[in-house]
């Protein structure tokens, strides 16, 4: 991910390194198209229709009402319907986010997300389910909104880093660790209140990120599974070839369970135009196998994705 913020949402479609700002181009898309359909419906006297409407794309507390409606998992998490709501979530999203890629790269980005999002949705709907104080409010209980997976990814990066720092404004350095511990801490003061449902979903999805990093470490990736639905999308969709590199001589790679393969420098990639040498691709190359495709820096990865388009 290089260059300024504006300029990598509205390119995000275009890279495939590029989890952090389709997340986020997603949502506000999402957003977006929701807002112009709700002004349009209630103008035209159809406000409660669209409200109906949007039930079925919200996650329910309900168990019978989610077996008719399976696809509320998914949806929940990418629907807003506030200015504010919408706009602190995509600002911690990218924060955190941005650290989550850098150290795992982004498709452990995306599964952090959506593995997060997923843990909120069912830590909701069983403690609703089975705790006596909510057993009036089941039936009629809804859940939107990307706040889990992106706790997932909030704590996830203080799990990773808890010692990297962020200025607060007013407050000054603080330690990313005490900023989750904070959240977390808050939301579960919060699950006796009025959005009830959501800090739920928040604890899970907080739960998810310390989990899914503690699992990474020790060389297991829960979000495997996500992420080979995502490489199948992928494939689906994408009309750009990949680059194809091979190698000669096999080792394991780096830390977090992943492995790679030694490069030599026989090593063969596609290659078309543009302002980097064989030598500097030989050497990016070599840089994937000692250390894998993250190890890269924004340059390497943009030197790479140019020479490998046809």
């Amino acid at each position: 991910m290089y260059g300024n913020f504006w300029e990598n949402l509205k390119n995000a479609f275009k890279y495939s390194d590029n989890s952090l700002y389709k997340l986020i181009a997603i949502n506000l898309l999402v957003f977006m198209a929701l807002l112009v359909v709700r002004v349009l419906f209630t103008i035209g006297g159809a406000g409660e229709l669209y409200h109906q409407a949007l039930t079925y794309l919200m996650m329910p507390a309900a168990l019978d009402r989610l077996i008719t409606q399976p696809w509320s998992i998914l949806t929940y998490m990418f629907l807003h319907e506030g200015f504010f709501h919408i706009i602190f979530n995509m600002l911690f999203l990218y924060w955190f986010g941005m650290i989550i890629h850098q150290y795992l790269g982004s498709r452990k980005l995306a599964n952090l997300y959506i593995l997060g999002g997923l843990a909120g949705a069912l830590f909701y709907v069983l403690i609703y389910n089975i705790a006596p104080f909510f057993k009036d409010a089941i039936d009629t209980s809804l859940m939107l909104g990307a706040s889990a997976g992106v706790f997932a990814i909030v704590v996830g990066a203080a799990t990773l880093t808890p010692n990297t720092t962020f200025m607060l404004i007013l407050i000054g350095p603080v330690k990313i660790k005490y900023i989750a511990m904070f959240y977390v801490i808050l939301a579960f003061a919060n699950t006796v209140g009025a959005n009830a449902g959501g800090e739920l979903a928040h604890l899970g999805g907080a739960l998810m990120g310390f989990v899914y990093v503690t699992q990474l470490r020790n060389g297991r990736d829960l979000g495997d599974p996500v992420q080979r639905v995502g490489i199948w999308f992928e494939n689906f969709f994408s009309k750009k070839k990949k680059v194809h590199v091979s190698y000669r001589k096999k080792s394991t790679g780096s830390s977090f369970g992943s492995t790679f393969s030694k490069s030599t420098k026989a090593s063969n990639v596609a290659l078309n135009s543009g302002d980097a040498t064989q030598e500097e691709i030989d050497r990016i190359l070599d840089k994937i196998a000692d250390k894998g495709y993250d190890a890269l820096s924004k340059e390497e990865k943009r030197k790479l994705f140019e020479f490998s388009k046809k």
